[in-house]
Formats: C-alpha cells, sequence, structure tokens
C-alpha cells in the first residue's frame, strides 16, 4: 500500500472538485456531504450494513480491548468502521484507463437498478 508522495486531499477541496464534476454549487455539495456523511454514520451505529452498489460496503466491526502494554489500564471494547470496497472499484484503482465515475455504465450500476426496477415493477403488479 503506497500513500507516499501523495498529497491528502481536504474536505474543502474534496467538496469543491465534486461541485465541479457536478456543476452543483458548492453549498450544495456541501450539504449533500454533510447528509450523507450523518446517515451513513448513524445507519452503521444501528447495526445496518450499508451496500453502496458499485463502490462498497460500511459496517461496524467490534474491536476486543486489550490491556494497554505500559499501565495498569484495560481498554474497553470499541467499534472502528469498517469499509470493503466493491470488486469494480479496487480494478478501478489498478485500470491505466482515465475515465473517470461519472459514467455508472462503466460499472454496470445502471443494470443492476434497472434490473432491481424490473423486479419491483413486477412485485407491484
Amino acid at each position: 500500500m503506497e500513500t507516499t508522495g501523495h498529497p491528502r486531499i481536504s474536505k474543502r477541496e474534496f467538496i469543491s472538485k465534486v461541485a465541479s464534476r457536478s456543476g452543483q454549487p458548492i453549498r450544495i455539495v456541501s450539504e449533500v456531504y454533510e447528509s450523507l456523511i450523518g446517515e451513513l454514520t448513524d445507519s452503521v451505529r444501528r447495526g445496518d450494513i450499508v451496500m453502496l452498489t458499485g463502490f462498497g460496503r460500511f459496517c461496524r466491526q467490534t474491536h476486543k480491548g486489550h490491556k494497554v502494554r505500559f499501565g495498569k489500564k484495560d481498554v474497553d471494547d470499541y467499534s472502528v468502521l469498517k469499509f470493503s470496497a466493491s470488486r469494480s472499484i479496487n480494478r478501478r484503482l489498478d485500470s491505466d484507463d482515465n475515465t473517470t465515475l461519472t459514467d455508472p455504465e462503466i460499472y454496470g450500476v445502471m443494470d443492476e437498478f434497472d434490473e432491481a426496477e424490473e423486479r419491483l415493477l413486477e412485485a407491484a403488479s
């Protein structure tokens, strides 16, 4: 896992880049970002697994507490946010192709949504 030599992108820069890519005002993108992170955190806190098709899965993972090496205190059990990237995103990271994520057809996301929508329409009939 190589991360050296690559600058970090701050929250402000990230929101600015998303606003530029989507053509939306920074204020709107910022509100959506805050709402998305808030809902993701609340859902995982409740124990839900959040699956973002074509991107990945977020879930809560419990870590066992342990004894502090140079202290007398124990660390209680604690939870962390676990993210597992989808296969399509992992493949995309190693690709030499410079295609951006703006085309959902690349990931087959639209096909999956279309199939799910068809099943819902059939079930409602």
